[in-house]
Parts: structure tokens; sequence; C-alpha cells
């Protein structure tokens, strides 16, 4: 996805003054379905760094994760060696009944939650570290709460 890369690092100021104009951008594109998303080793993690780089600020909030808004994505994969806890992956590496399970949640979420576009160091999870590959968590863990946002 080079084209799209190079359209959002050419045009990060102007989104940031203008609203985001990657959304209409992502329309053209729309035959093509893939977009990333944040799964369940996000939780009780939310490290944050995925959000220092994304550069159309596509991160939304909850209380002990982050998603990605689909519709705002423009699948460059920028966060995904960012992730220190390999959290977010391209939706074509999940299959069946899981694709769509996290689909929904990032699609859902990112309509509740607020935006969140800067790294605060004060709100990653202490214990993240211990909590770093653990299975399951969405069914014991995750919480449908809104976090700070910006």
């Amino acid at each position: 996805m080079t084209l799209a890369l190079s359209y959002a690092i050419k045009h990060v100021a102007e989104k940031k003054s203008s609203g985001n104009i990657f959304v209409s951008y992502k329309k053209i594109l729309k035959g093509k379905n893939m977009t990333y998303l944040v799964t369940d080793n996000c939780i009780k993690c939310k490290y944050q760094d995925c959000v220092e780089c994304c550069p159309v600020d596509c991160f939304y909030e909850g209380e002990n994760m982050l998603v990605i808004d689909p519709e705002e994505c423009i699948d460059c994969g920028v966060c995904v060696p960012e992730c220190p806890a390999d959290a977010i992956v391209p939706d074509n590496e999940l299959e069946g009944d899981i694709r769509v399970f996290w689909e929904r949640i990032n699609a859902e979420y990112a309509q509740k939650w607020p935006n969140i576009t800067e790294m605060r160091e004060e709100d990653i999870l202490e214990d993240a570290a211990d909590w770093d590959g653990v299975e399951n968590k969405f069914d014991k863990h995750f919480s449908p709460e809104p976090g700070k946002g910006d």
C-alpha cells in the first residue's frame, strides 16, 4: 500500500488542520477491504506506541485497550512494528469468526470511545508487561468503558 502511505505522509499537516481527509481518500479505494485490527493482547497492556506513529489518528481509547477505526485506517501498517505487545494485525491474518469478531470490536468501539492521538506515559498500565501474552483476555478482562482520549 505504498501509494496510501506516501499520500498520508505528504498530507499529515493538512489533515491536522482541516479534519480527516483520509476518510474520503480511503473511500476511493473501496474495493480494498483490508485494514488493521487491534486484538486482545492489547487488553491490560495499552502501550500507545501505535498512537504516536499513526499518520491519520485512527486509534480510539478504552479503559484498558485501544481500537482502530477501520473507516479511518489507511492500511499503511506503520503501527504494527511499533506495538510492543504485537496486538495489531492485518485483518487478513485472522480467519473466519475470529476476524469477524475483531472487526466488529474495533468498528463498534471506535464509534463509542474517544480518539487518542498522543501517547500518555502516565496512562500505560503499570503491570502491562505481566499481561503481555496472556490468553483469553477479552472474555475475562475487556472493559467497554471509554478511556480519557485527547
